[in-house]
């Protein structure tokens, strides 16, 4: 894509102020509300500044069009998801195998669960063009976390930490996208997340 098309998709400014602050976070919020009840196709700036009751102008001040508005919320729920990963495994350095996979897993899954309807809303923005920008940065933290807590675990010398950061995060990232777009019901949320911590345990335990 080209660098003047990418300058279009990025936000305007960053807001710095209380007050700007709690905007944005209206404006983002209204953009979740319109997304949701009509589709990323019917969803116009309009209809966004209505919903966070604010102007339309106020809204551009921030972002440039609706798709710098679109993935600006991407990288908003997908920011929080990677610092609940972040978090997991800086606060579970050295513990035993099991600890680490069952608290990655788990807070993982709970970031990613806590809005369900939403998640599932973002995958189509992530695959529009231009998602990768914000995709593959963040990608990379994730698999940088879990590299970090695979380097105080417990494996052989030959084991290779950065294919299995790679490994663990395609896996994760895909049951939980596979389970969210296959509609499952929430009842078999506890089974999801206990298979799916055998799964990657299993997996750093054959190493």
């Amino acid at each position: 894509m080209p660098k003047t098309a990418l300058l279009e998709l990025q936000p305007r400014k960053t807001p710095q102020q209380t007050r700007s602050v709690a905007t944005v976070e209206a404006i983002f919020d209204g953009t979740i509300q319109v997304l949701l009840k009509d589709g990323p196709d019917r969803l116009t700036t309009v209809h966004v500044s209505q919903r966070a009751g604010v102007s339309v102008g106020t809204l551009y001040q921030y972002f440039p069009n609706k798709q710098a508005l679109l993935f600006a919320v991407l990288e908003r729920h997908m920011l929080r998801v990677a610092e609940a990963v972040e978090q997991a495994c800086a606060a579970n350095h050295f513990q035993p195998l099991d600890v680490m996979m069952d608290e990655l897993v788990n807070r993982f899954l709970d970031a990613k669960l806590a809005d369900r309807e939403t998640s599932v809303a973002l995958y189509r923005i992530a695959a529009e063009p231009g998602g990768s920008q914000i995709v593959d940065p963040i990608r990379k933290r994730y698999q940088a976390a879990i590299k970090a807590l695979l380097h105080t675990a417990s494996l052989p010398a030959s084991a290779d930490v950065n294919f299995m950061a790679h490994m663990i995060f395609l896996t994760l990232s895909g049951t939980i996208r596979g389970h969210l777009e296959s509609n499952a019901p929430q009842r078999t949320t506890k089974q999801l997340r206990e298979h799916l911590t055998k799964l990657v345990l299993a997996y750093c335990q054959a190493m």
